[in-house]
This record gives structure tokens, sequence and C-alpha cells, in this order.
């Protein structure tokens, strides 16, 4: 198993990354600060005096086309990116109770202290997914936005870059010897130990080779984790020399 197209756009656009928006014909693109709700609504915190908020309608009912464009930072060197993902609907201010709850929505991704001067120095603007993409090397997909409201962000993807580190530094010689039983591989060579480069809930993604000449291959879990510390436990017994914990997936 590994991440859908859909869930990879949710991981996306959850709120952890910067993100560029553009409007319907307005220059841009602005940078802006954003989150997603539960249900993929997407969320912008926008200061009063910046050239956003002078794009953007104010007023209750109005609203504008726009475009939230967000590429994945690889956690680390030789890692991959998951891609480009793309989010657009029309978005509008709220006020009142909707704005009372959409701030409670942002602070569950991003508990900034700007949020309590929202309907001062901030608004917040709020527009609901109504077409999606996913821009890889290898084409452009287009989601489904049921598929993306219904998905998942990787809860493990807020903090992947902590977890690939403590892999490396506190473990790299029984993930490297793990990976080696699990694949195959000879216990040593020219090319250097294998690396883990990616984690999410279904897998790790693991880089053999030279820098230059790598291939990858993907390690499944048995099944999806919901946190760290889930990861954590499952992680044990393979570290631990347990070599059927996960099953290698090409």
């Amino acid at each position: 198993m590994r991440p859908t197209p859909a869930e990879t756009v949710r991981t996306l656009v959850a709120g952890r990354l910067p993100a560029l928006v553009h409007l319907a014909q307005r220059p841009g693109p602005y940078h802006v600060r954003h989150a997603t709700d539960a249900d993929g609504r997407v969320l912008l915190l926008v200061g009063v005096h910046s050239d956003l908020a002078a794009a953007l309608p104010r007023g209750a009912g109005a609203d504008v086309a726009v475009a939230l464009d967000v590429l994945d930072l690889p956690p680390a060197a030789g890692a991959p990116s998951l891609g480009r993902a793309w989010v657009s609907g029309w978005a509008a201010a709220l006020h009142g109770d909707e704005a009372r709850q959409a701030t409670l929505d942002f602070a569950e991704v991003d508990p900034t202290g700007d949020l309590l001067d929202v309907g001062t120095r901030f608004r917040l603007y709020r527009f609901e997914v109504a077409e999606a993409r996913l821009e890889r090397p290898d084409g452009l997909l287009r989601i489904d936005p049921v598929a993306y409201a219904e998905a998942e962000p990787d809860p493990l993807h807020p903090v992947e870059p902590e977890l690939l580190t403590e892999l490396a530094v506190h473990h790299g010689r029984e993930m490297a010897a793990y990976v080696r039983r699990q694949l195959g591989l000879v216990e040593s060579g020219p090319d250097g130990p294998p690396r883990v480069v990616r984690v999410d809930r279904y897998g790790l993604l693991v880089s053999l080779g030279r820098p230059g000449a790598r291939r990858r291959a993907r390690l499944a879990f048995p099944r999806p984790v919901a946190d760290h510390r889930e990861l954590a436990r499952l992680l044990h017994p393979m570290l631990c020399q347990h070599p059927r914990s996960a099953a290698p997936r090409g």
C-alpha cells in the first residue's frame, strides 16, 4: 500500500508547507498562510493591510475564484518530492460564528498567536475545493473533489524530518540491516548502506546505490499507522531483527 493521489494532495495542502495563492484576474501570486479543516476546506489567514487583502472581497456573500499552489519540500537530502498540489475554488471572507469556528479549525493545524487578532489585524477566508490536481514529474493528475474531501492528510508528514533524523542517527545500523534482510542484499558493498529517505503511514521509501545512480525500493508496513507513537511501536520489532514485520513492495 501507498498514499493515493487524493491523500497526497490532502497532505500537501493541510497547512504545514508554504503556499502561494492565485486570484482570478489579479496579478499575483501572493504568499499566504493557510490550513485545512476536517472536511478539506481551505482556510486563508490574511493580514488586513496586505496586498492579498486588497485583492480579496470583504463583504458577506462576495467571493472570488482562487487557486492554492503548494510544493512539497523533501525532508532530507536525496529524498524525492511528493509533487505539487493545486486546489481551487471560490473564496469568501468569514464573519461571526463562521469566523470563530474557522479560527478553531486553523488553530488545530497552526496555533499561531495571530489568530487572536482575527477580526482586527487579520481576516479569515475559506473555500471548498472544487478542483484538485497533483503535479509530478511523470504528469498531472486530476483528483476527484469528493475523493479529496474524503481523504485524510498523512499524520507523519509534519514530523517526517525528525523521524528520518532519528532513524539515521540513532538506528542507522539496525535500519540498514533490516532493509538488507528484506531486499536480500549483501551485508556490505561499495555503494554504502541503504538509507530511508521518506516515511508515511503506509511504509518506508529506501534509497540504494551511489549518489547520481540511486535506485529506490518501498517497504510496506503490515497496516497503516495512526501517528508517530504507533510507528515507534511498529518499528521496534523491525529494528530488533524480526524480519517479517513488513513486506517489501517495489
